[in-house]
């Protein structure tokens, strides 16, 4: 299941499609969907989070 984060304030989530609100921040933002489609993590049903892509779409926001 795809993992989305949010680019206010940097939650994660699991679920199919990104949510409208965000659960933490309550805020509407955009997410970018984090999850890990390398073979070193493991793969997108692995679970695992790239920190690649996470830290470089948290950083669009700074």
């Amino acid at each position: 299941m795809p993992v989305w984060k949010c680019n206010h304030c940097g939650s994660t989530v699991e679920m199919p499609n990104p949510p409208n609100v965000c659960p933490s921040c309550k805020e509407k933002c955009e997410f970018v969907d984090v999850t890990c489609y390398i073979p070193e993590c493991g793969g997108p049903d692995s679970g695992n989070i790239d920190p690649q892509v996470f830290q470089e779409s948290f950083k669009s926001e700074k």
